[in-house]
């Protein structure tokens, strides 16, 4: 059985930073393409990264450039550090992963984590 642990989710002003962490396990997470959405109340679930089990990364058009996805394969984790945060980049974050390709749409990952809140401050 595979479970995602979101950690690192927290209160942070205007133009600071944030990592969040993706604890992953289960059998053949290591090679999972993994994935982290976001959802902000009253939105859909929208998404913000997605990272390779080759690390090959994309990112949604909302957070490239200040967003950076990262895995550990030997320790089953994957990253998220967030900069130059805006209140707009307040909502859930959720760690996701596949066996599959990454993806760009939430029906394309099949684990979930239970999702970490990030607020940022104006």
């Amino acid at each position: 059985q595979v479970h995602l642990q979101e950690f690192g989710g927290g209160l942070v002003q205007a133009g600071g930073s944030l990592r969040l962490s993706c604890a992953a396990s289960g059998r053949g997470v290591s090679t999972f393409a993994m994935g982290w959405f976001r959802q902000a109340p009253g939105k859909e679930r929208e998404f913000v990264a997605a990272i390779s089990w080759g690390r090959q990364t994309y990112y949604g058009n909302s957070v490239k450039g200040r967003f950076t996805i990262s895995r550990d394969n030997d320790k089953n984790m994957v990253y998220l550090q967030m900069g130059a945060l805006a209140p707009e980049d307040t909502a859930v974050y959720y760690c996701t992963g596949t066996p599959g390709g990454p993806g760009v749409h939430h029906f394309e990952y099949e684990y979930w984590g239970e999702g970490t809140q990030v607020t940022v401050s104006s």
